[in-house]
């Protein structure tokens, strides 16, 4: 007789085993999803999260962990979960106006942008103008 707390049965529609399968065997999938699949899948055969952990390598707890959350919120439950930290202070506009303006624009006194230049019209730092156009692939000294 099964001692501990009740687990609730995990049951898989055939479109989401495929998704999971699939993860899986996708070279290109992350790591960490994959083995989050492989645990769901396992738990859908209704092995007892011991066997998983033993078989996968992990501890009991991170099995119970990725059951519950696929159970709360199916294959989206897999995913990494937003992580703490400061708040943005760099607003969508402004990103926009570093970006039109340095595709659409040159500066008054030179024909390309510097991060000077741009942080001084934008009244952003020289570093969030430099990781702007790092982000978006810009090269203002090659336009």
């Amino acid at each position: 007789m099964r001692r501990g707390r009740p687990i609730p049965p995990l049951v898989l529609t055939p479109e989401e085993r495929q998704t999971l399968v699939g993860w899986t065997r996708r070279r290109t999938t992350a790591q960490s999803l994959a083995a989050r699949a492989r645990i769901v899948l396992a738990c859908a055969e209704g092995r007892p999260s011991t066997a998983i952990a033993a078989a996968l390598g992990l501890r009991p707890q991170t099995v119970g962990k990725w059951r519950r959350r696929f159970l709360a919120a199916r294959a989206d439950g897999l995913a990494d979960a937003p992580r703490q930290g400061a708040p943005r202070t760099v607003t969508d506009a402004a990103i926009k106006r570093v970006v039109s303006l340095t595709v659409n624009s040159a500066p008054r006194d030179s024909n390309r942008w510097s991060t000077r230049a741009m942080a001084q019209r934008t009244g952003l730092s020289r570093s969030t103008v430099h990781r702007i156009w790092r982000s978006f692939g810009l090269q203002p000294h090659q336009m």
